[in-house]
């Protein structure tokens, strides 16, 4: 066997598994899982839905948490069966007058003042221990409610296999001159993709952080070092032998990340807790069963891209001595590297064109991704972080 046959093969496995990850597996899940019912066991009459335990955290959140908390309070859910608890993460803004000015109106919040430091994970696993109920729904302080959100995540509850629902997120504050469009993107396919998981085999493979219900029951507190609780609890859930599922009507609204620092600040974070939550969960790769296939094919395969992106490139650029087809390939490489720095100079001078810019956010993606790697390699003591700033 020559060393440019063995090279060869792994020049087309990685392009195999980047496929896979971005093209195969998701139209594979959606074309299978479209005509599947969802869960058809559900709560209809109001007067069956149960008591929920609504829990958030909040630091200096002045500028949303009235309507936030607004969202909620009108929503199409007896307010007599819903407790809501806030914790205040050492807030220095107006963000805990607002809430004991809503509070005096409205009983069913309590506020609870943490004054040092927390972290949103701590301030759950607290909240957690204090709620009465069952049902929890975990939500963040700039994700608003549609009046039936409540509902449509609560209604799941009926069925006793079900342990989480999640939401989908409609973004807000679009704009051309950044990466919100190209996010928006990305995360409505993701979307999709985690809505036929959870039709096919009950594991989803996520939650949106910003809001989601979960059964008490089977909530594990988060270690106080992690940086992806959503997902830690969703695969939790899994382990127990519950179904995580997507709701596609419990609609909610944030305000999509448009700055690309700012994102790329946070996909650091992202992907230092991704890590994490793979080495924790290692073992459920070896299930051979619907939940090993989508850890493997929508989360653990897309985490490895970079390495196999740079190992793509490194192969190449030895094939590209031997074979002018690989050298094609080399050039399109290259070619593709050269519009993510032309889309950076148009960007500084106000032209931002979209086609452009998503090559930008893939790239952005990856690299925020190695460097969250090496973040999880140098080990990571706490999960507190300062918010992404609002309206960017």
């Amino acid at each position: 066997m020559t060393l440019t046959y063995v090279f060869e093969t792994i020049f087309w496995i990685c392009i195999l598994l980047v496929f896979h990850s971005y093209v195969f597996y998701p139209f594979l899940v959606r074309l299978i899982g479209k005509n599947k019912l969802p869960n058809q066991k559900i709560f209809e009459e109001t007067k069956d839905f149960p008591s929920i335990s609504i829990l958030m955290a909040a630091h200096n959140e002045q500028a949303v948490i009235e309507s936030k908390i607004k969202s909620v309070i009108e929503a199409n859910y007896p307010l007599e069966k819903i407790e809501f608890l806030i914790g205040s993460d050492n807030s220095k803004d107006e963000t805990n007058q607002i809430i004991r000015n809503l509070a005096l109106v409205y009983p069913q919040i309590t506020l609870f003042d943490f004054k040092t430091r927390q972290g949103k994970i701590k301030i759950i696993n607290n909240l957690v221990e204090k709620s009465k109920n069952e049902i929890l729904i975990l939500t963040d302080s700039n994700v608003i409610f549609e009046k039936n959100t409540i509902r449509e995540l609560v209604k799941h509850f009926k069925n006793i296999e079900i342990g989480l629902v999640d939401s989908r997120m409609e973004n807000t504050g679009l704009k051309r001159d950044g990466i919100s469009i190209q996010e928006r993107t990305y995360i409505n396919s993701e979307v999709a993709v985690k809505h036929a998981e959870g039709k096919l085999w009950g594991s989803m493979m996520g939650p949106f952080g910003g809001c989601f219900a979960i059964r008490k029951s089977v909530f594990e507190p988060v270690p106080s070092n992690f940086l992806v609780d959503d997902f830690y609890l969703n695969m939790q859930v899994l382990k127990k032998g519950l179904k995580c599922i997507n709701e596609p009507n419990a609609v909610v609204y944030e305000d999509v990340s448009n700055d690309i620092k700012e994102e790329f600040r946070r996909k650091i974070r992202i992907s230092a807790g991704n890590f994490q939550n793979l080495m924790t969960f290692l073992p459920m790769l070896f299930l051979f069963n619907g939940i090993s296939f989508a850890f493997f094919s929508h989360k653990v395969l897309r985490w490895k891209i970079p390495f196999i992106l740079i190992l793509l490139f490194v192969v190449l650029m030895f094939l590209a001595k031997t074979n002018f087809t690989y050298f094609l390939f080399l050039l399109f490489v290259v070619l593709l590297t050269l519009l993510v720095l032309i889309d950076l100079v148009l960007k500084s001078i106000k032209i931002n064109i979209p086609a452009f810019r998503f090559l930008t956010h893939f790239a952005a993606m990856n690299i925020a991704l190695l460097f969250g790697f090496f973040k999880y390699i140098k080990g990571i003591q706490s999960s507190v972080w300062e918010p992404t700033k609002r309206h960017q």
